[in-house]
């Protein structure tokens, strides 16, 4: 008897799970050493199958720019593993004598990674490297237009991992991905966390599974040239970065933002570098092609060339042309160029000071992409400190490409493909997730103070005594009362506080009165306002 496909794949799912919790197991007991010994050998196998896999990842998908892809696998991973490897994340990973506490590193458990069809090679190979790295196992669920590729990775990363000694089953891949098999892994029970990476309907999916989940939401991402930027290198960085890879990563520029004192500039620059500015009725034709008809980015423009774009909307460009520009003064969910565009399509605004294009690109993030990262070109550290403070975003770049300075290349972020966008964009964290966000953390704490020594401190804040009159009478046995005699009255009884079956209760917490609350709370406002 046959099953059908979707039964199948819930049923490897099943499988590969039960597999990964034996497995992680077996890892959880080994040494920092025995573990990096394992990520390192999946980050050097992997560099060495860069470029197969990347033009496996293109032929597959039509994604994209195979060169630009071996450098994707690279930043996945031997420049992950080179950022992560002195990182401290099995067993005791902090030891504090002074302070009295201990950090140990706890793996979470089966990580599930969700892998999308933008930057499929890549972010398997990082997504293992960091979840192997922090003692977990992890379950690949590809994106089914990826699926080749992805598994062919994941083969790779599991016959590196294999000769470094590391358990069977510690990464596995799903080898039909139906929509059903990635339900069943985001609901599995033995999850220990999700790392979503996607669209968005697949992220939110990722966090009302009910296992904690780390997504990351659609950047939409406006660069803003200031005037006192060099714009010959600003427009280069932009094109650069929008053209890399055909611009699937989702922290590159989607739109430009300039003042209207440099306009002319900024334009000729980047009609010099290869952009070029469609008439009104051109722009109308492409951006039938922008978004589907239920809101969302069309996958077929996804990592295309301009010119197969300027095909494909019936438009005639010049030879050369790198990037399709398109004057906007508009921004909202019915207009694709204030979207996000994973390919080279930017929109560019004009405003007439940095002020009004602070709150432009605000209206662009918060229309979509919030959280996630926008750049500024600049040399004027005022305007880029008032963007810091402003901007709803986890990275503000500065001078730098967007897509390589989001994901570490070329800036002094943690080299990632999965990049938080913080409670504002729907995530739980703001980091270019790193190992670190993979573990859990045991404190051990000492004991520093007695709740004599508390209230010693409450009496030099308030001034008023901090000792609750007892009901307890005198006698010769008070001081044995825990050693704070002068808690308690005096009694022939007092000693029996402690241990004692008729007292016992009164050890340590000797009774409160709503006049002793009301005393001391008068006394800490009225030193309050002292000081103030």
């Amino acid at each position: 008897m046959d099953f059908d496909k979707d039964l199948q794949s819930i049923q490897e799912v099943r499988w590969l799970v039960a597999k990964a919790v034996v497995a992680q197991k077996e890892l959880a007991k080994m040494s920092q050493q025995k573990v990096d010994g394992i990520a390192r050998a999946i980050a050097d196998a992997c560099a060495a199958q860069s470029e197969r896999l990347a033009k496996m990842a293109v032929e597959e998908t039509g994604f994209g720019i195979w060169q630009d892809k071996v450098l994707k696998n690279l930043l996945g991973s031997a420049i992950t593993w080179d950022s992560v490897k002195d990182m401290k994340t099995v067993g005791i990973i902090k030891d504090d004598r002074q302070n009295g506490l201990m950090e140990v590193g706890v793996p979470m458990g089966v990580v599930a990674a969700l892998i999308p069809s933008t930057n499929p090679t890549s972010t398997t190979m990082y997504k293992s490297i960091i979840s192997i790295k922090a003692g977990n196992a992890i379950v690949i669920s590809p994106h089914p237009n990826a699926k080749n590729c992805i598994i062919e990775t994941a083969k790779v990363i599991c016959e590196a991992a294999r000769k470094a000694g590391a358990p069977e089953g510690i990464v596995q891949c799903i080898t039909l991905p139906t929509m059903e098999a990635t339900d069943a892994l985001l609901k599995n029970r033995n999850i220990g966390i999700i790392l979503a990476t996607g669209g968005e309907a697949m992220v939110r999916a990722a966090y009302s599974s009910g296992n904690p989940a780390l997504g990351v939401g659609p950047g939409n991402g406006p660069a803003f040239i200031e005037k006192s930027a060099n714009i010959p290198v600003a427009v280069k960085r932009i094109m650069d970065s929008k053209t890399f890879d055909n611009g699937t990563i989702c922290a590159s520029e989607q739109s430009i933002i300039t003042e209207r004192c440099v306009e002319q500039k900024v334009v000729d620059e980047v009609s010099r570098q290869g952009g070029y500015f469609m008439t009104p009725e051109e722009s109308e034709k492409l951006s039938k092609f922008i978004l589907r008809a239920n809101g969302t980015m069309n996958p077929k423009i996804v990592g295309k060339s301009a010119q197969t774009l300027a095909d494909m909307a019936g438009i005639r460009i010049p030879a050369g042309t790198r990037v399709l520009v398109s004057r906007q003064r508009t921004v909202g969910k019915d207009n694709p160029y204030s979207r996000e565009k994973l390919c080279p399509i930017l929109a560019f605004y004009v405003e007439d000071g940095w002020e009004e294009a602070c709150r432009r690109s605000i209206e662009i993030l918060n229309n979509e992409g919030a959280g996630h990262t926008m750049t500024i070109h600049s040399e004027d550290a005022d305007v880029i400190r008032e963007f810091a403070l402003q901007k709803p975003v986890s990275r503000l770049l500065v001078n730098t490409p967007g897509a390589l300075g989001g994901v570490g290349a070329t800036t002094g972020l943690q080299p990632a493909l999965t990049l938080g966008c913080g409670s504002v964009g729907g995530s739980a964290t703001s980091d270019n997730v790193s190992p670190l966000n993979l573990i859990n953390r045991r404190r051990v704490a000492w004991g520093l103070c007695e709740l004599e020594d508390l209230r010693k401190q409450q009496e030099q804040m308030t001034g008023v005594s901090a000792a609750p009159q007892s009901t307890f009478g005198s006698g010769s046995h008070a001081g044995d009362s825990c050693g704070q005699s002068s808690v308690f009255g005096s009694g022939s009884n007092a000693g029996a506080a402690c241990g004692n079956s008729n007292n016992g209760a009164a050890c340590g917490s000797p009774e409160i009165t709503e006049d002793d609350i009301a005393r001391i709370t008068k006394a800490v406002l009225q030193k309050l306002g002292a000081l103030n």
